[in-house]
């Protein structure tokens, strides 16, 4: 997958002031501190950081949001979206990934409590070819306090749940739910603490009166067992600058995400989704399944030419009818 050349630009733009190695340098302190989690209710430390931030992370959620959004089309094609709100935007990512798949958004809102986030991102909205990313409205907002907002086709929490205080996850989804017109959609890393995350929000979503959009073909108890979970993954092309600040030789990035997308309308469930790496054999194709029976190892082999056919061309987050 690439990333938008304006975005890009933009992302290189705002990196500008910034000496490349200072930037690899902050880009090593700041994941160090991810890892080993030390840091305090405020991640980031000044301007510079969160530049930083955004010129190693952004690419890769953006890849993310999009792979979900790709998927969500895909099942429910005829949504038109015309409003977008964006919770714990950071800079904007899933505006940008939004557009990107419905042209015809044309108000977006975005809440984000760290100002020089809000500040970058609008930096970022000014290089957009859209009317709607440039003229979006960005609210200062720390979704961990009471705050109002009014109903938008869409609703987006991309990589933001999982940073509020746990007792008040489940108040916030509850509340995205009910500022959604549509549909809803929550992205978390591809991680098992992160799937959980996603598994929770999915049942208080459901027992909310929510239809499952995407990814599963039901809205069934999940057949996800404690010991393993469900998540996908986008590949999007490093520039050269996103491989010199990490340090990476490689010309990609794989980024793992698990998510879930609900509907106030209910959808024409698909039979299945391939929730692991399709298994090409010589004369056969193994794919393992999400489906409503719940989970499937399917076996395709040559002999079933027409499907054989079409099963070697799909991938891991594919709809299989």
């Amino acid at each position: 997958m690439e990333i938008p050349i304006e975005l890009l630009n933009a992302i290189e733009n705002v990196a500008v002031s910034i000496y490349t190695n200072k930037l690899a340098a902050l880009v090593s302190d700041i994941s160090k501190r991810y890892r080993d989690k030390n840091y305090s209710d405020k991640f980031l430390n000044g301007y510079d950081e969160t530049i930083a931030y955004v010129v190693y992370r952004m690419p890769a959620t953006y890849g993310a949001i999009y792979t979900v959004l790709n998927h969500v089309k895909e099942v429910y094609n005829d949504f038109r979206p015309k409003s977008l709100l964006d919770v714990g935007a950071g800079p904007g990512t899933a505006m940008w990934a939004a557009t990107a798949i419905w042209h015809d958004i044309d108000q977006i809102t975005l809440l984000e409590k760290d100002e020089n986030m809000i500040n970058i991102g609008k930096k970022l909205s000014s290089n957009s070819h859209y009317d709607s990313i440039k003229n979006a409205k960005w609210l200062k907002i720390d979704l961990n306090r009471s705050f109002d907002t009014r109903r938008h086709d869409i609703v987006i929490a991309s990589y933001s749940i999982g940073e509020l205080n746990e007792d008040v996850q489940s108040k916030i989804i509850k509340k995205l739910w009910e500022s959604a017109n549509d549909i809803l959609i929550i992205i978390e890393p591809g991680t098992k603490i992160g799937f959980s995350r996603i598994k929770r929000a999915r049942e208080a979503l459901i027992s909310l009166g929510a239809h499952v959009i995407a990814p599963c073909p039901h809205d069934k108890e999940c057949p996800i067992k404690d010991n393993d979970w469900c998540h996908f993954s986008s590949r999007i092309q490093r520039t050269s600058l996103h491989r010199k600040v990490k340090n990476g030789e490689l010309p990609y990035e794989d980024e793992k995400f698990s998510y879930i997308c609900a509907s106030k309308n209910p959808p024409e469930n698909i039979n299945g989704r391939i929730i692991r790496h399709p298994q090409i054999r010589k004369g056969h194709v193994i794919i393992e399944l999400c489906t409503k029976e719940g989970i499937k190892q399917v076996t395709v082999t040559k002999s079933n030419r027409d499907i054989y056919k079409k099963v070697r061309n799909l991938k891991w987050g594919s709809t299989f009818d």
